[in-house]
């Protein structure tokens, strides 16, 4: 009876894709690296809003990411569980079964579509990739990459942003770093003259710092790049996660994301 039993758990887990553990209810496991606010962070306290990291002891995970996969775990009924991953480790443990999911700001991009699936966009919107300066600065006003030759940009550190700074011919790339503030900071003092940011992130800076302007590009001028946005990845046979998790996704307005993605800047910033 006890073979039984234990191949009734080996199957459950091989067909729903979650991981078991004995005498819990249903666990959503999902991997994240925590180190690009707003999206997603660790913090050495608990609070209100974060969740503690199954993997660093007294340690917590926050940002718009974390608030987004809670919303998705409670819809589906499921504990959430955090694990903190480097970015170069999160497939391989998603293809080893040790998370269920990655909700790590991670791109839809066509060479990942090969190896996992991926969720609806979770973000705000679809991405678009802007360009953020100072309002008095002498890119205010520009409308289309060649508009930057000559500027120099700082972004953010292991980010898409920092990498699409590649795409800003005749830029001048400065050393990347950790904290979006600190890029504002070098912005402020005239020590950078642009950053790289997503379209929904931007709009929230710019609404709480009124000295630095959105520059947004006439078509066919701005980015290119091969994926729809931020989205959640699970292993590619796992279909009922996945359609569980985009049903949770379509009942979180567009008025509630935007919610979650303020109150994500103002606790990281804060």
């Amino acid at each position: 009876m006890k073979n039984f039993i234990a191949l009734v758990i080996v199957f459950a887990i091989a067909y729903f894709g979650f991981t078991y553990h004995s005498g819990r209810d249903r666990v959503l496991r999902i991997g994240v690296e925590c180190n690009k606010p707003p999206h997603h962070w660790e913090e050495d306290h608990q609070t209100d809003s974060n969740v503690p990291l199954i993997n660093v002891e007294e340690h917590y995970a926050d940002g718009y990411d974390i608030q987004i996969a809670k919303i998705v775990a409670d819809s589906i009924g499921a504990k959430l569980e955090v694990k903190k991953l480097p970015y170069q480790e999160l497939i391989s443990e998603l293809d080893h079964r040790e998370i269920d999911a990655i909700f790590s700001s991670m791109l839809d991009t066509s060479a990942r579509k090969k190896i996992m699936a991926f969720s609806d966009v979770y973000e705000i919107h679809p991405a678009e990739y802007c360009i953020m300066v100072h309002k008095d600065g002498k890119y205010a006003n520009a409308r289309s990459l060649k508009d930057f030759i000559g500027a120099t940009f700082v972004a953010q550190k292991d980010s898409t942003y920092d990498r699409a700074v590649a795409q800003i011919r005749g830029s001048i790339h400065l050393p990347a770093v950790t904290q979006f503030r600190q890029i504002l900071e070098k912005i402020q003092k005239k020590e950078a003259d642009a950053t790289v940011l997503d379209l929904t992130a931007a709009k929230t800076y710019e609404r709480v710092y009124p000295d630095f302007t959105i520059v947004q590009f006439d078509e066919n001028e701005g980015f290119k790049f091969d994926f729809t946005g931020i989205c959640a990845a699970v292993r590619k046979n796992n279909t009922k996660l996945l359609n569980e998790i985009n049903d949770a996704l379509k009942n979180i307005s567009q008025r509630d994301r935007q919610k979650v993605m303020d109150q994500s800047i103002s606790r990281n910033w804060n």
